[in-house]
């Protein structure tokens, strides 16, 4: 009983922790609430129900970003989603701008960083909105620093077409 409650309590400041942080990496590739908070759980869903300890907390981290993201590219993949259109989408297609919770309503970048590709948009959104190093990148994506660098320099160059030219490259 008391190993359960320090688990739930474990469990419950590890949610206050990156929630937050979780969830912008999550909208960020979903552009909506609500998959981005189906996302978001169902990795600490993932988390819970896998007993094999962390070995530290920058681990933890990486693992629960990696996991929403593989999440994502799940839930946008899957059958059902490119055979439907969400009532969101429906009602603001007038207005394309998709912004971030906690960001700049004015922000033109970060609306050319949700146009880029996941490969790119993942490395700069890490790195420019959540003030990640390149190596702590490779290491929650399971890259090599040189490729996530490739895709940071890459990724600036789309972003500068699109806010120059108001179209990404064909990629």
């Amino acid at each position: 009983m008391e190993q359960e409650f320090a688990r739930e309590e474990r469990w419950s400041h590890l949610a206050a922790e990156y929630q937050t942080m979780l969830y912008r990496i999550a909208f960020a590739n979903m552009r909506s609430r609500a998959d981005a908070e189906d996302a978001v759980q169902e990795a600490f869903l993932r988390y819970m129900k896998d007993e094999k300890p962390i070995r530290s907390m920058e681990h933890e981290k990486a693992w629960l970003i990696r996991t929403t993201i593989h999440i994502c590219m799940d839930m946008l993949k899957s059958g059902w989603r490119r055979k439907t259109v969400p009532l969101e989408e429906s009602v603001l297609a007038a207005s394309k701008e998709v912004y971030l919770p906690y960001q700049i309503k004015d922000d033109r970048t970060l609306e050319a960083v949700l146009k880029l590709p996941v490969h790119y948009r993942n490395p700069i959104y890490l790195f420019y909105y959540e003030d990640y190093s390149i190596q702590e990148i490779a290491g929650a994506l399971h890259e090599k620093e040189g490729t996530i660098k490739t895709r940071l320099r890459r990724g600036r160059e789309e972003v500068k077409k699109i806010l120059t030219e108001g179209r990404p490259e064909s990629l």
